[in-house]
């Protein structure tokens, strides 16, 4: 049994080569750990929001538009 079990490793190894199965190591890895954290039932880290204002166009100021900061009159 572990005869078989490592010819078949050494066989996947020189398939995938070593950079590309640290790749997959590492990504079952983050795969495995987010779902024990889902199933434990902790909350997700808050995202962090962008406080950096909308860009302002110069071509619709000068057309009249209003900008993201002011409200559309109607």
């Amino acid at each position: 049994m572990l005869r078989e079990l490592l010819i078949i490793l050494i066989v996947v190894l020189l398939v995938f080569g070593t950079k590309k199965l640290r790749t997959i190591g590492s990504d079952l890895g983050g795969a495995v750990k987010g779902f024990k954290k889902a199933m434990a039932g902790e909350p997700d880290p808050p995202q962090v929001s962008s406080t950096l204002p909308d860009a302002e166009f110069p071509e619709a100021k000068a057309q009249g538009a209003p900008s993201s900061g002011e409200a559309k009159r109607v």
